[in-house]
């Protein structure tokens, strides 16, 4: 949850690229999360878009967030190559998903099983 005070020297833009920076790092955004759009979240916190929009800027700017086009700002993997393949390989397992017709409640039952059965330990040499 982001809370701008608006009583605080610090400046709007700077609150919330900090918050955001904090939840980036110890991982309650994942890697791959879409952040909302900037007009939804400057309607949300009551600020202007070009606050938000800076924010996103700085983000970017400091690899935590990547924009992608149209699709939006999403949380970047900021040089984890473990995590970037894990967005990769929950992004391609999504896609699998969508084209057998599972629902999203057993596809999440199913990633569950794998991980807790030893199915997903990574093969010995």
């Amino acid at each position: 949850m982001i809370v701008i005070d608006a009583a605080s020297p610090v400046p709007p833009f700077e609150q919330l690229r900090a918050q955001l920076a904090r939840q980036i790092q110890d991982r309650t955004l994942a890697v791959g999360a879409r952040l909302p759009t900037i007009r939804h979240l400057a309607a949300d916190l009551g600020l202007a878009v070009n606050t938000v929009g800076r924010a996103y800027r700085e983000l970017e700017e400091a690899g935590l967030i990547e924009t992608r086009g149209r699709a939006g700002s999403f949380v970047s993997a900021a040089g984890e190559e473990g995590r970037e393949r894990a967005r990769r390989a929950a992004a391609d397992y999504a896609a699998v998903i969508a084209s057998v017709g599972i629902d999203a409640g057993e596809a999440i039952r199913i990633v569950q099983a794998a991980l807790t059965s030893g199915a997903a330990a990574p093969a010995s040499s």
